[in-house]
């Protein structure tokens, strides 16, 4: 990717229109730019080469969800949202981006638009190898929960953000319940690996998109599942884990919080579910319209 397409960031408003540019200051991260609106619920997710999403259809239906848990009566013309994504993206000048949109409660001030719903685009830059070959550290965090686990808002973005992200040695956070039981990470669902099945928790989480497609891989694959969450002390037992997110897709975990998992190497359970991701998205992934 050429140099001066790194920081590329692009901001766009939507309406029956088509994506109307917004100003993006010089240097700003997306998410910092999109932290400066209007707060909302929003949905994150990659391209596949250039101009396809993997289950577009199950972001835009969880994000109508969250409106109406909201109590929103603002309607989300899903058409224009379609034919927005497919513009911004077909137009994007990099390999693939990094897609956020977001529904505001109100709209973005200093602009000259009624619209309520925004895109924002930054190249997608894929986990780097070293961590998918040796695996990640993850920490606790401490204190932080999600009030309204089932609505993915955007104020959970601005609490989670004293806890750092995407190094290899504290690359995400645990969130627990109050029994010390794992619930999911930050901005990731969490899975363990425990004789050849999979354990995640049920009720109380983020409605990962990416974490339905591998409960369905791993029924595939004739792995079996429990809804039974991992107890923090249950960690040093595991095989196992990993999270998964719409972004980053597998990534295997094998420390947490200073406690080895298996024996601190990637396992054989999440490279098959792995690679049985990579092959779905090839053969799943489709344009917004």
């Amino acid at each position: 990717m050429p140099e001066s397409q790194l920081d590329l960031v692009q901001l766009f408003s939507v309406s029956a229109d088509g994506p109307q540019p917004l100003p993006v200051p010089d240097g700003v991260p997306l998410l910092e730019l999109m932290g400066s609106l209007p707060q909302g619920v929003y949905s994150a997710l990659r391209t596949w080469h250039h101009d396809r999403f993997l289950w577009l259809d199950e972001h835009i239906a969880r994000t109508a969800r969250s409106m109406r848990g909201l109590g929103w009566e603002y309607e989300l013309d899903e058409g224009a949202l379609r034919r927005a994504l497919h513009r911004v993206c077909t137009d994007w000048p990099a390999q693939d981006a990094r897609v956020r949109f977001d529904v505001l409660e109100s709209p973005p001030p200093r602009s000259n638009t009624s619209s309520r719903v925004v895109i924002g685009l930054t190249p997608y830059h894929p986990v780097p190898e070293t961590f998918l070959r040796e695996g990640v550290r993850v920490e606790i965090a401490e204190r932080l929960h999600r009030d309204r686990p089932r609505i993915k808002t955007t104020e959970f973005i601005l609490r989670r953000q004293p806890f750092p992200l995407n190094r290899q040695d504290r690359y995400e956070h645990l969130l627990l319940e109050e029994e010390h039981r794992i619930l999911e990470c930050t901005s990731a669902n969490f899975f363990g690996v425990s004789k050849g099945g999979l354990r995640t928790s049920g009720p109380g989480v983020l409605e990962g998109i990416t974490r339905k497609i591998f409960m369905r891989l791993a029924a595939e694959l004739e792995i079996a599942v429990s809804t039974e969450p991992v107890a923090l002390d249950e960690v040093g037992e595991l095989d196992e884990a990993f999270l998964t997110s719409s972004t980053r897709g597998l990534v295997p975990i094998v420390d947490v919080a200073s406690t080895r998992i298996g024996n601190g190497r990637p396992g054989p359970v999440s490279r098959r579910l792995r690679e049985a991701y990579a092959a779905f998205a090839e053969r799943e992934a489709r344009a917004a319209v």
